[in-house]
């Protein structure tokens, strides 16, 4: 409370001394004091009740009132005399309790144990460059392992959480046989295995009573064309002559993007790119991520692809970002809708399988196209 709000004239129910002398007819000046400590004590007003639909709204703040304080028999009674306040500077500022120190601000947090997601993903660094650099075949085995885990983690997820079942056979089989075929025949390959698998899963399902047979279907469908139809185009982009490079300037774009969403988000980000979807990403993030991997995939399509131009490599970039932050949205609404946070735990720091993979799968057809259309598919 400032000191101006002090300073109103005496008025019915003011304790202090007024300049005109006692007032007739005014309130009693309170408890009774000698001369000497009436000099030393201060004025107190009267507090007036706070009205229920809060003090802002008093229009006569001024005005003593019969039910404030003065004249409630349950206010507690006056308390004695207290030594004048030692602030020179506001000799008429009510004493108050000593102000609390400001909390500390909290320090920001990533969320997940830093030290583990960095030595998982190390590792698996090392073991997707290894397999890419020595062996191709190496490499489709690893595509292969990866999809397979990840439709275990996401009918698993289904069946706990929305008692969908989809059929996880047919559609692990049938997913396998998607990435060798898009790797050996190409796209006409990929499409022949994944309507294979669309039909394994249709009938699989007739041996289980009718009950939940379209919800089960429905799912195991579009778990087919989610994990190992979109990883199938790594496997295509690994069967040009410079395929190797190719699949590591999609992984580094994709790493590069995240990477600067999740720098520069966490630096500035101040404004909400999806609340509902996914409260932790910011419009500041998206632009860390456009501008992050726009360089990075000029400097890839400049030095590591067999034809490519800067130029190509900035519009790559932009892509990349894009489709990226969409798949990331879109298993975050999956997440959401399934009530979880994760979708396995295999990865530690990392969450599972499928937490890694929800920006790399739509990426890789985007990036697949742009690449035949840039450099061709040889």
């Amino acid at each position: 409370m400032n000191d101006s709000s002090w300073g109103a004239p005496p008025q019915a129910g003011y304790w202090g001394p007024s300049d005109q002398g006692p007032v007739q007819g005014a309130a009693p000046a309170g408890p009774a004091y000698d001369a000497h400590h009436a000099q030393q004590t201060r004025p107190m007003p009267i507090v007036p009740d706070v009205p229920a639909h809060g003090g802002d709204q008093d229009d006569d703040r001024g005005a003593a009132r019969t039910g404030g304080p003065l004249f409630r028999d349950e206010t507690p009674p006056t308390p004695p005399y207290q030594a004048p306040s030692q602030n020179p500077q506001n000799p008429q500022e009510p004493m108050t309790s000593a102000a609390q120190p400001a909390p500390a601000p909290q320090k920001k947090s990533a969320g997940r144990d830093l030290g583990a997601a960095i030595g998982v993903g190390v590792g698996l660094g090392v073991v997707i460059v290894a397999s890419l650099f020595v062996v191709k075949a190496a490499f489709v085995g690893v595509i292969t392992v990866a999809v397979v885990v990840g439709l275990w983690e996401l009918t698993s997820r289904l069946a706990e959480r929305k008692d969908i079942k989809a059929p996880l056979v047919p559609l692990a089989l049938g997913g396998a046989a998607m990435v060798i075929a898009g790797y050996v025949r190409g796209p006409e390959g990929a499409w022949v295995a994944m309507a294979l698998t669309a039909l394994a899963v249709l009938v699989w399902r007739m041996t289980e009573p009718p009950e939940g047979y379209l919800k089960d279907v429905t799912a195991g469908v579009f778990a087919a064309f989610y994990i190992p139809f979109l990883a199938t185009f790594v496997a295509m982009m690994l069967t040009a002559d410079d395929g190797a490079w190719r699949v590591l300037t999609f992984l580094v774009l994709a790493v590069v993007s995240d990477t600067g969403a999740y720098a520069v988000g966490w630096r500035f980000g101040t404004h909400k790119l999806a609340p509902r979807i996914s409260p932790g990403k910011t419009r500041e993030g998206l632009l860390g991520a456009v501008a992050f991997a726009m360089v990075a995939g000029a400097l890839c399509m400049e030095f590591l692809i067999d034809g490519g131009a800067w130029w190509q490599g900035l519009l790559l970039g932009l892509a990349v970002a894009a489709s990226a932050t969409l798949g990331d949205l879109g298993e975050s609404m999956i997440k959401r809708d399934l009530g979880i946070k994760d979708m396995g735990t295999l990865l530690p720091g990392h969450g599972g399988i499928m937490d890694r993979l929800d920006s790399l799968l739509p990426t890789a057809p985007v990036v697949w196209l742009l690449l035949v259309i840039f450099v061709g598919s040889g």
